[in-house]
């Protein structure tokens, strides 16, 4: 069983009282799953060491432990403990129990340390500055695992592969890579997790709650990162650029695939007919050609589609929809992928080059049918082909 942060605290837990709630402060708060920021990463630092982690000395005197004698065992697990107040908070994860409620929008906690932490989500409290860049944190472990960035330490190393983490959280989930790990598990469908973030999120998939809101547009969202992507969309903020062609994205995950049209890169191979992709969710629609899945349909025309991404350009023939602008002419699009076609009219760009003949091209798909030239292939749909290669290039993360 993987240990959590949930478990252990140096701290008696008080009942709270609502005066405390709102102003009272603990440096020595842990990592609980309402920070703001990727889920892993979120998770990484709940697993952090040295945040309010261990018994201190103090205790231990008080006790007459020392500081590796655990003489508390948890009866379920098996897993000990220096005191008893560690334990029961422990096996309130295996019992579901959250005793601790916060008065202003109901959420529940295990421990007494995690919801003062979360009352700072509402108060906005960010008592943790960083003496370089002055970003503040309403944590003290993360001002810790942030001053690594600026150190450029990663002290800890993967055993297996030698791979260096900025925390140790980061290299425990790491190392589920390697094992299979996956220790959360869902209670209602039996699915299982190798973060407790990731097993948090699904989790609302069954209960329905979208607990983070666009103050734009009202959309509601099932993790804090989505949010914090979709606002991308009111500002037209992208922040993750293409050193080759200057292209920029909203999701470093799509500048990832994007890389690949420019690399050739096709990690993921069809077992059936050997034809390789890009990206997994092309791998997955192109499977459906073998099994004839077409599992997404117009509600308007009945046709359908084995991909989601073409349902949704097809349905805009029906509202005749074009969302996509060209800043330079106006002229609108259906689909982002035209839009980024036509925009090579504009700028005269053609990022993409043979690495044979050095001929070059505004289009990855016109890469790909060139490229057949010299392999000397004759395909039966260019066409289609042609097609499905742009549609990678404006896909969204499959992860």
């Amino acid at each position: 069983m993987v240990t959590s942060t949930d478990e252990e605290t140096d701290h008696e837990e008080p009942e709270p009282n609502p005066v405390q709630l709102q102003s009272q402060n603990s440096p020595e708060a842990e990592k609980q799953d309402e920070e703001g920021g990727d889920e892993e990463e979120v998770e990484a630092k709940k697993e952090h060491d040295g945040d309010g982690v261990g018994t201190s000395a103090a205790s231990e005197a008080v006790s007459g432990t020392g500081p590796d004698k655990k003489s508390v065992q948890c009866d379920v697990c098996g897993k000990r403990f220096t005191q008893s107040y560690n334990m029961r908070a422990h096996r309130r994860i295996h019992t579901g129990e959250r005793p601790f409620s916060c008065q202003i929008c109901g959420k529940n906690f295990i421990k007494y340390d995690n919801l003062l932490v979360h009352i700072r989500t509402h108060t906005g409290q960010k008592p943790y500055s960083c003496q370089i860049c002055s970003k503040r944190f309403s944590q003290r472990s993360n001002l810790t695992f942030h001053m690594r960035i600026h150190a450029g330490e990663k002290p800890f190393t993967c055993n297996i592969c030698g791979k260096s983490f900025t925390s140790s959280g980061h290299l425990t989930i790491h190392k589920r890579i390697h094992t299979g790990e996956k220790p959360y598990l869902c209670n209602v469908c039996g699915k299982c997790f190798s973060q407790s973030g990731g097993l948090s999120a699904h989790r609302r998939t069954h209960t329905g709650e979208r607990p983070f809101t666009c103050k734009v547009c009202g959309k509601g969202f099932i993790r804090s990162d989505e949010l914090l992507v979709h606002i991308r969309i009111h500002t037209g903020e992208k922040p993750y650029t293409c050193k080759i062609c200057a292209r920029s994205f909203a999701r470093s995950c799509h500048l990832t695939t994007h890389m690949r049209t420019h690399t050739g890169e096709k990690p993921y191979s069809c077992k059936m007919c050997g034809k390789s992709f890009s990206e997994n969710r092309s791998l997955t629609a192109h499977i459906r050609t073998h099994t004839g899945e077409r599992p997404f349909s117009c509600d308007r025309c009945n046709k359908a589609f084995t991909d989601k991404r073409n349902l949704t350009a097809h349905l805009r023939t029906h509202t005749g929809e074009k969302p996509f602008s060209c800043y330079v002419c106006g002229r609108s699009f259906s689909e982002n992928r035209t839009l980024t076609a036509h925009m090579a009219t504009h700028t005269g760009k053609q990022p993409y080059s043979c690495n044979i003949c050095q001929k070059s091209f505004s289009q990855s798909g016109r890469l790909a049918v060139h490229m057949r030239d010299h392999r000397e292939e004759k395909p039966e749909a260019d066409t289609f082909r042609f097609s499905t290669e742009l549609t990678e290039q404006s896909s969204q993360c499959s992860e």
